[in-house]
């Protein structure tokens, strides 16, 4: 089985580019995030065309989060995240896939800090974290998967020193991922490159894309039941080098799970 991430910068936007991949990888299951479309306008008949069944959380001009699955029609389990009844910004849908629980996150970016979008983003990740060790502990197949908006070490960044005052690399960001870690999460990427330099993000600015100045920060969570499963995982990396391309890169898990019959042609 193939899950995949994907934060698209706008799904409408890019679609032919989004299509393209998707030929191309065949995931079983995409997470898809920053669709800045509302539900209405979620393109539900191209995608349908290229044999993937949909759940989405659309928000006009911003956010915004689905999965794909191939062949097949995800089972949507849950939307948003209890603890703020007055939050109505669309970062988190779940559903299950051939038995796997699948979430999919866009987590606030937090910028500028200090400031009420850093406080948003840390209330929101405490939200996250404790949604999370209740799908840790829930006995099933449970993959987190998304644009995190952080840069969990260093290591993960071409050049820290830029970007210390960034959102991304605060340390009470750092901690709260930490937190996720320390539940018992693997961090998919990691445990199949611990050393190598692995980038999913490069800004449109400063030239940051040919210069290879790219940051990680799209993450492929696995619970203690699906983590002995991996087999894989990786980033298309050349997506990002095309012509209107997203600022993000696809990442990818493969699971030594079956996946059911599909219907999709080779």
């Amino acid at each position: 089985m193939k899950i995949a991430s994907f934060n698209v910068n706008g799904i409408n936007a890019r679609l032919p580019r989004l299509l393209e991949w998707l030929d191309e990888s065949k995931p079983d299951v995409a997470c898809l995030q920053e669709l800045k479309c509302p539900d209405q306008n979620f393109p539900t008949a191209a995608l349908g065309e290229v044999g993937y069944g949909a759940v989405f959380h659309g928000q006009r001009a911003w956010n915004g989060v689905a999965i794909l699955a191939r062949g097949r029609e995800p089972i949507e389990t849950g939307r948003g995240l209890a603890g703020n009844a007055q939050d109505d910004q669309s970062r988190y849908i779940e559903a299950v896939v051939d038995g796997v629980v699948i979430g999919c996150l866009y987590l606030p970016n937090g910028n500028p800090q200090p400031g009420p979008k850093f406080d948003y983003k840390l209330e929101w990740f405490e939200r996250l974290v404790v949604h999370a060790r209740r799908l840790f502990g829930c006995g099933l197949p449970v993959v987190l998967a998304g644009d995190f908006n952080v840069v969990p070490t260093d290591a993960d960044i071409y050049n820290p020193a830029s970007w210390r005052d960034d959102a991304l690399l605060q340390p009470e960001s750092r901690a709260a991922f930490s937190r996720l870690l320390q539940q018992g999460w693997t961090d998919a990427i990691r445990a199949r490159h611990p050393h190598e330099a692995i980038y999913t993000y490069w800004d449109y600015w400063r030239n940051r894309w040919p210069r290879n100045a790219g940051l990680r920060i799209d993450h492929l969570m696995l619970n203690e039941v699906l983590a002995p499963l991996l087999t894989d995982a990786n980033v298309d990396r050349e997506v990002r080098g095309r012509a209107g391309a997203s600022d993000h890169a696809p990442v990818w898990i493969e699971l030594a799970l079956s996946v059911a019959g599909s219907s999709v042609a080779e």
